[in-house]
Parts: structure tokens; C-alpha cells; sequence
């Protein structure tokens, strides 16, 4: 009885040491509702840490879930130090590389199908797309109905890698295009315009209920502008983007013109039309990403 007082929890003992002891005290003697009563409190004890045991695993698994999810919201340098709550502080970066992609006639391909076609067909782009941009060092910062954008260059810097990974990426992108076919339109060919700018930035995350990590700075609005005044299935590359290429070595550029650019003027722009070996290589990507839910 004075071992089941004692104030530090480790030592007292268990209901099976109780037990045991209580037997050797009631030795030959037959049972009565006090053996039943331990018998019973023996099995509440074993059935509650079962229980407190199976909890435990379900909310390893749904903060796991929390995490995961977070890490795909958000860079995972930057998904960490939030989850170990360290602030995360606007950051400038002198050089990126910025991509915008959307699909030609998307507006008009949407009017004349089901939403659900619709909701179907980017869900079965945006999972090619996914599972290609993996294989480089690049971060996908949103995807908006049609619109694609990826950034290569922060939050983790790559010195002058990052104008090759998203070349590399927007190359093999745009040849996925030309073979994929849309599912509920099997004879329409899909129709990716790409545009690519290098440039600074300001970077940080946006928002506490559902945050986001934002870019911010003229070189997002030129990249976006390289996009929306490219063609169909060819990759538009700005000026400074062209020279960082020219630099890094390994792609092959042809020059497009002198074109008017909003809030530019006239710019020389160029497009990218291959790559040689000595451009950036796709890395292996280990296993297919794991579902949320």
C-alpha cells in the first residue's frame, strides 16, 4: 500500500505487480469481488493505453499530413523554419529566373466544355507538369486557371544556375506539350506559350491562414509580359535572360526582333530553341510524390 503512495509516478506499481502481490497475501483463500474488481481495473488499464497509444499514432499521422502540406504550399527551407516557429523576413534576391506559361484558346476551349472536362484536363497537365519540374532545382509559385509560374534561384541560391534549370525545364515542358493529348478534345492540339525573364526580386510569405510564398518586382511583370506577347509552342526569352544563357553556355538562342513591350518600349527579344550537352541535365528523382489525403 505504501508503494502505491509514493509521490514519484515511476515507482509505484503496476496493476499486474498489484496483482501478484495481493495473490501471494490471499494464498489458498478462494476469490471474492476485490480479485474481480482487480481483474477488471487490470483490463481498463491495458485497454486505456492501447487506446492512448492508437491517439498517438493518428496525430503523428495528422501533423505529418499538416507538414506535408505545408512543404508543398511553401519552399522547404521556408516550411521549416515556420514549423520550428522562426519568422521568416521579406528577402531580396539579385538573380532569378522567372517562367510563365498559358495555354492558347484556354478561354475558349472552357466555354465549350463541362467544368468538370475542364477541371479534369488541368488536373492531368498540371500532374505532368508537376512530375517534370521535380527533376530541377526550381520552386512552382502558383498555378492560376491556365497560367503556370515557376522561379529558379531562391530561396536557396544556385549562382548562375538558375537561367539553365528553368531553360532545361521549360524545354522539356514544351515538349511534354506536343505529345499530350486532352482527353475530352483527343484531335485539338494544345497550344503553350512560355516566356522567360532574369531579374531581381523581392521574396517572402504573404498571409497567416493560408500562406503563400510572393514574389514581388518589375522582373515578375517583365517575365509575364515575355509570356503574353510570345506564339503558340515556343519558348520567348528577354534580353537579360538571353545574355545569362549566353554566359552559362549550353542553349541555342535565335533573335526574335524588336518588339513594343508594356512599360518597356522596343526590346530586343529572342527565343530558345534547344539545348546542346553541356546545357543543364535533369536530376533522378527518387519515388513519386506520396497523396495528401
Amino acid at each position: 500500500m505504501r508503494d502505491c503512495w509514493a509521490e514519484d509516478p515511476a515507482v509505484r506499481p503496476d496493476f499486474p505487480t498489484i496483482r501478484s502481490r495481493l495473490k501471494k497475501l490471499k494464498s489458498g483463500k478462494s476469490r471474492n469481488i476485490m480479485d474481480q474488481m482487480m481483474d477488471m481495473m487490470e483490463k481498463y488499464a491495458n485497454n486505456l493505453e492501447e487506446l492512448v497509444t492508437e491517439r498517438t499514432r493518428l496525430l503523428i499521422e495528422e501533423k505529418q499530413k499538416t507538414e506535408d502540406l505545408l512543404h508543398r504550399m511553401l519552399p522547404k527551407s521556408v516550411a521549416r523554419r515556420l514549423t520550428t516557429g522562426e519568422g521568416v523576413e521579406p528577402e531580396s534576391f539579385d538573380s532569378v529566373t522567372i517562367y510563365f506559361s498559358d495555354i492558347v484558346g484556354f478561354t475558349a476551349m472552357s466555354a465549350e466544355s463541362t467544368p468538370l472536362q475542364v477541371v479534369n484536363f488541368l488536373n492531368d497537365l498540371y500532374t505532368v507538369f508537376d512530375r517534370i519540374i521535380r527533376g530541377y532545382d526550381v520552386y512552382k509559385v502558383e498555378t492560376i486557371g491556365d497560367a503556370y509560374m515557376v522561379v529558379s534561384g531562391l530561396p536557396i541560391r544556385n549562382n548562375d544556375r538558375h537561367v539553365g534549370e528553368i531553360a532545361s525545364m521549360a524545354l522539356e515542358l514544351l515538349n511534354a506539350v506536343k505529345s499530350h493529348k486532352i482527353s475530352h478534345r483527343p484531335n485539338e492540339i494544345l497550344k503553350l506559350r512560355i516566356g522567360i525573364h532574369t531579374g531581381a526580386v523581392v521574396a517572402g510569405v504573404v498571409g497567416l491562414t493560408m500562406p503563400r510564398y510572393c514574389l514581388f518586382g518589375d522582373t515578375v511583370n517583365t517575365a509575364s509580359r515575355m509570356e503574353s506577347n510570345g506564339e503558340p509552342l515556343r519558348i520567348h526569352i528577354s534580353p537579360s535572360c538571353k545574355q545569362a544563357l549566353d554566359k552559362l553556355g549550353g542553349y541555342v538562342v535565335e533573335p526574335r526582333g524588336t518588339i513594343p513591350i508594356k512599360g518597356k518600349g522596343q526590346l530586343q527579344t529572342y527565343w530558345l530553341v534547344g539545348a546542346t550537352e553541356k546545357a543543364i541535365q535533369k536530376r533522378p528523382v527518387e519515388g513519386e510524390e506520396r497523396p495528401l489525403f
